[in-house]
Order: C-alpha cells, then structure tokens, then sequence
C-alpha cells in the first residue's frame, strides 16, 4: 500500500472550562489532524495534540507547533515515503528517523493514520496490529488541572458521583496551595478514591521532598514528576514514601531503562505521542514490561481520534495497569458525563467510546474504531495562521 495524499487540517475543538498545568502558557485543542489516502480508495485517519511548551526534562525533547507538524511532514517526510509500502510500518518509522531526527509529534500524526489505514485495509482493529487485546475496559481518572482549591474539590466531588474513582491534582507554582488541594479533595472525596499529585516539573528536589511529604496524610497514591530531571526524580524518591512517576522524564524505551537504573520511578506516563506513535509506544509499552515497571496512558487531551489511539495501546499493553489520564470523548447530543473526562464539548468523530463505572470501552472496529463527521470537522477547522 503506498500513500497516494496526505491532508493535514489545523482543528479547534471548544472546552467545557480552561484546563492549565505548569508550564503549559496558550490553551488546549488546537490540534492537527492527518487523512491518509491509501491506494485502492483506503484511507486513515490520525492526529496530533502538538504544544509548542510541552517537552522533555532540560529541553532534551522540545516543543512543536502546527506548523512545524506540517512542515516536517509536508516538505521532509511525506517525499521521502514514496514507493514505500506503508504497511511496513516499522520500515516508515527507519525512513522517518533517517529523514529527520525527533518531532515525534509529527510522525506521531502519521502513525496513527498508517495504522488506522492498514486496520481498515485489513478489516482488523488497530490493537490486533500492535499484539492483541490484554483488556476490554480502560479505566480512566479526572485531571483537575490547575484550578482554585474549592473549584477543584467540587469538581472532584462530582466526577466521584459520576463514576470516577482516580483523581490527577495539577501542581508546581504554588506548593502551599498544592497541599491545600489535595487536604480539600480528600476531604471532598473521602478515602475510597485514589489521589496523585502532578507537578509538572514545578518544584525543586528540596520543595518536592518538603511538600509531598506534607501531602501523605492525605493518602497521596503517587506523585507524578515532582522535579525535572532523572537524577533529580531519583534523589525525591529515595527520601519520600510516596511512589513516584515519571513523565516528561520519560519518552523512549530508553527512558525506561534510565529510570529503572536510577531508581528514579516505580510508574510511567506512557505516551501515543511521545515516543512516535503507535509503533514505537508499544516498544515502549514492551521494555516497561519486561523491567517490571508499571504505566498509564497519558496524553495531551487528544481529541477523538488520538483518544481512540491511547485506547488501542492501553488494551495491547499489560504494563498499562494505572487508570488512564485521558479524556472522555464527548459527541454534543450524545454526552455521557457532564464533568467526568469531559474537557471538550464537542468531538469530531461521530460516536463517543462507551463510558461505564469509571472506563471506557475500546472500540472493536476495523482501524481505529472511528468514524469522522465531515460537518463537525468543517465546523471546528481554523486557519493555521
């Protein structure tokens, strides 16, 4: 199967209410989408939540755009695929690496599509491709993002009543407050509901230690990369009791191994994205395995189709034991949660996945399980700018 087109499409979705993390500065949902025209008339579907602020520990992974997406797949990889039989999907993985070093987010976009397009092309879903499904239902918790005490607590309170039983605090500029968010959500919550905090990289190792500790009386079930850096990771967990995870520290197969030697992390924040796509997640997905780490699927507030892609991974990977971070796709009309997992208010696939008792469904179609709506996907597309 060669590729006969690649559109990419600049897409806007509206928000319930702003959601903010340290170090994020614009909004959310602006997000590229990718349509890949096979030959035959088969075509997939991709996307990529791509933030200019969101990268690695000490720039080690950097941000990108929109139009660095578009550019890096328009003018560098897109000619170097062609006459290449992208079924072979680790063969496009070498020739994009060769093409261009990094911008995972970019050939994230094209992955998913690929994928997506060898499904359809197959009549088999896309986890079937990535090994076999280990699960049917995805577990899923509720970001608070960084938000007033007694907003988050009442926020907390009602995703509790609708079915969530795992809550992300967001932290980092403010360790004061941080710990009064927490003492308010366990308050709110009461001690049936798991809580992590997440820092963002927002504190330094003396802070970190300091506050997660004033945190553990309220049964803090992790906290998620409290300091930027491995080696700074390591030396919060050897004086904390609270497990650790691992985030912008962790984007590669060799991530995991880095952390795994320093002690740095008992958890990992696994990634469609960050590492490359699919393909190179579920290698990821592999080595957390075999180190006896364990994982959840987080993101960047994917819209539907990227969403469908961390429920393909979750199912095809046993280390993907944590509840998910990742949103709960809404289709205006047909809502299932009017707070729990609902950033957007509106998607671009037709049919949100099943929500149940705090889990999703993984979509069991050929591909990615989906189907676009041309009108929503006119409705939300901006100009690049």
């Amino acid at each position: 199967m060669r590729i006969v087109d690649l559109e990419l499409m600049l897409v806007g979705l509206p928000t319930r209410r702003a959601h903010r993390w340290a170090g994020l500065r614009g909004p959310i949902g602006r997000y590229v989408v990718a349509r890949v025209h096979g030959e035959d008339g088969v075509e997939g579907w991709g996307e990529t939540p791509c933030l200019p602020d969101w990268g690695g520990a000490y720039m080690r992974y950097y941000g990108e755009t929109p139009q660095t997406v578009r550019h890096v797949l328009i003018d560098l990889i897109l000619p170097a695929l062609a006459g290449v039989d992208v079924f072979d999907i680790p063969r496009v993985h070498h020739v994009m690496d060769q093409v261009v070093k990094g911008h995972p987010y970019a050939k994230a976009a094209l992955d998913i599509a690929l994928h997506d397009l060898k499904g359809r092309a197959l009549g088999v879903p896309v986890y079937d491709l990535l090994g076999g499904k280990v699960r049917d239902w995805i577990a899923v918790g509720h970001s608070l993002g960084l938000m007033d005490v007694a907003a988050a607590a009442d926020e907390a309170r009602q995703v509790v009543g609708e079915g969530i039983r795992h809550i992300k605090v967001k932290g980092g500029p403010d360790p004061i407050r941080d710990v009064r968010a927490v003492e308010a959500v366990r308050a709110a919550v009461g001690s049936g509901v798991e809580i992590r905090l997440d820092a963002n990289q927002g504190y330094t190792v003396p802070v970190a230690i300091r506050t997660i500790r004033a945190m553990e009386a309220y049964g803090l079930a992790f906290a998620e990369q409290p300091a930027e850096g491995i080696d700074e990771l390591a030396a919060v967990a050897r004086a904390v009791s609270v497990p650790l995870m691992a985030d912008e520290s962790a984007w590669t197969p060799r991530d995991v191994l880095h952390l795994r030697e320093a002690g740095a992390a008992r958890y990992v924040s696994l990634y469609v994205t960050k590492p490359g796509g699919l393909y190179r997640a579920r290698q990821m997905a592999a080595v957390l395995e075999a180190a006896g780490m364990e994982a959840d699927l987080g993101g960047s507030i994917e819209f539907g189709i990227a969403n469908a892609a961390n429920l393909h991974l979750a199912a095809a990977s046993a280390a993907v034991t944590l509840p998910a971070i990742i949103p709960v796709t809404t289709v205006q009309g047909k809502e299932q949660t009017q707070v729990a997992g609902r950033i957007y208010v509106d998607d671009v696939v037709t049919e949100p996945f099943l929500y149940r008792d705090g889990a999703l469904h993984v979509p069991t179609g050929p591909g990615l399980g989906i189907t676009v709506d041309p009108e929503k996907l006119a409705r939300y597309r901006v100009a690049w700018g």
